[in-house]
């Protein structure tokens, strides 16, 4: 049985005349390129720690069968406002398991996007908590939640280029041993 015990995060852009060339640039500039990729569902394991990003990535080998959640959006039109963001839910008692939501809007800023993504995670912790929850309610009411869990998000946006290339933009959850 694998389940990871760290988790950490990063967001990347790439630029490129090819489609998979720019996933290839956003993969680089996240600094994950060299693992190979599964993507799993969002959720975040019980007891797992966040580690930052430069920890995380010393963990990483070149071939490494390396689980994922990652949010991905692509555009060649020139000029178009992408965005792929997770957002992430954890429970106050790290014994419960937690939730990570992918979102890759067009037209949204980092804030925005990063924002729905962490409500998206944290209404599906609610309702796991049996927690009734409305992402559409006043932030008064919604704080009442982020008493329970603790939410943030990572969120990588970019503008189509000029140019008309593929740009590419993710944001991903790296999950380790």
């Amino acid at each position: 049985m694998y389940i990871p015990s760290k988790i950490f995060f990063t967001k990347g852009v790439g630029r490129h005349k090819d489609y998979l060339q720019s996933f290839e640039l956003a993969l680089r500039d996240a600094k994950i390129e060299k693992c190979n990729l599964v993507t799993v569902s969002s959720i975040y394991p019980a007891g797992c720690k966040r580690i930052p990003a430069e920890d995380g990535l010393q963990l990483l080998q070149a071939g490494q069968i390396t689980f994922a959640v990652m949010a991905r959006n692509a555009t060649n039109e020139p000029n178009r406002l992408i965005a792929a963001s997770l957002g992430v839910a954890t429970p106050a008692d790290s014994t419960q398991y937690g939730y990570l939501s992918e979102h890759h809007p067009y037209g949204e800023t980092d804030e925005k996007a990063g924002e729905y993504a962490e409500d998206l995670a944290a209404t599906m912790l609610a309702t796991t908590l049996g927690v009734e929850f409305n992402a559409d309610t006043g932030w008064d009411e919604r704080e009442k939640l982020y008493k329970i869990v603790k939410t943030y998000n990572i969120t990588q946006s970019a503008e189509g280029d000029k140019n008309g290339l593929w740009t590419t933009v993710l944001a991903s959850a790296i999950l380790l041993p």
